[in-house]
C-alpha cells in the first residue's frame, strides 16, 4: 500500500476568508517503509500573514516572499499525491486548503483539472482515530507523542515536513509499534511483535503454536483449599456487615 503522510501550513484558520497555504510537507511510505520520497515546499500565499499565526508556525511574508505562488507548483504537488491514501492529523483542515487552492488554479486554467483530494486519494484521519482509541483524553500530535514516547523535543514551532516525520511515528505507534522498517519482510512474522500501549509501555506479543501451553489443574487437596478460603473470606464479610450496620 502507498501512503503519504501530509501535513500544511496555512495563513490563517479558513479558507473561505480569503486564507492560503504556506507550507506542505510530505513523506511516503510503501507497505508501512518509508521510500526515502518526500515532497516540501514553501508558497507564497498572495496575501499578508498575520502576526498570531507566523508565531505558531514562524513563516512570514519576507521568509516566502521568492516562493513560488500555488500555481506554480500544483503540478508537482499532485503528482506525489495522486492515488495514495493520505495520512493526515485533522484531514478535513488540510483537505479544505489544498481543494480550494486547486479549486481557484481550476478556474484560472481550466485544464487539465486538478481534484477534489477525495476523488483521487483515501484519506486516513489520525485524530477521531486517536479519539476512538483513547477517549476522553487530549488527542493533540504533542499529546500524542508523549503517550507514545516519541521524541518532539526539537519540534519548537509547527513546521509542515517536520510535523509530518511526527505524524509518521505517531501513526506507526498507533498502528501497530513495531514494523516492516526495522525487520526483514520475510522474518517479521517469526520475531515478536512490540506494540505501544495508550501508556507508554511496551507490550511484546509472542507467536504460540498450539500445544505449546500446559494446563495445570488443581488436585484434590487444593480444591478443598480454596473452598475452606472462600468460605471463611464469606463468613468474615457478613460479620463485618453486621457491626456496620
Amino acid at each position: 500500500m502507498r501512503q503519504v503522510i501530509l501535513d500544511t501550513e496555512t495563513t490563517g484558520i479558513d479558507p473561505k476568508d480569503g486564507h492560503r497555504l504556506v507550507e506542505i510537507g510530505a513523506i511516503e511510505m510503501i507497505n508501512r517503509r518509508f521510500t526515502g520520497r518526500t515532497y516540501h515546499q514553501y508558497i507564497n500565499p498572495e496575501r499578508h500573514i498575520d502576526a498570531e499565526v507566523v508565531a505558531v508556525h514562524g513563516i512570514d511574508n519576507a521568509k516566502i516572499a521568492n516562493e513560488p505562488v500555488f500555481a506554480q507548483i500544483a503540478d508537482e504537488f499532485w503528482a506525489f499525491i495522486d492515488g495514495a491514501e493520505l495520512v493526515i492529523h485533522n484531514a478535513p483542515f488540510d483537505v479544505g486548503f489544498i481543494d480550494h487552492e486547486l479549486g481557484m488554479l481550476n478556474k484560472q486554467r481550466k485544464s487539465p483539472a486538478l481534484g477534489p483530494v477525495r476523488d483521487h486519494c483515501a484519506i486516513l484521519d489520525t485524530l477521531p482515530m486517536a479519539r476512538k482509541m483513547h477517549p476522553g483524553q487530549r488527542n493533540s500530535l504533542d499529546a500524542l507523542c508523549k503517550r507514545y514516547a516519541i521524541d518532539n523535543g526539537h519540534r519548537v514551532l509547527h513546521g509542515a515536513l517536520l510535523d509530518s516525520e511526527i505524524l509518521a511515528e505517531v501513526y506507526l505507534a498507533m498502528t501497530g509499534g513495531q514494523t516492516a522498517l526495522t525487520l526483514d519482510a520475510a522474518s517479521a512474522s517469526e520475531q515478536a511483535q512490540a506494540d505501544v500501549s495508550s501508556e507508554g509501555l511496551s507490550i511484546q506479543r509472542l507467536a504460540l503454536t498450539p500445544g505449546q501451553l500446559r494446563v495445570v489443574r488443581p488436585s484434590a487437596d487444593e480444591q478443598a483449599a480454596h473452598k475452606a478460603k472462600c468460605e471463611a473470606h464469606q463468613l468474615n464479610w457478613f460479620e463485618g456487615a453486621a457491626s456496620d450496620a
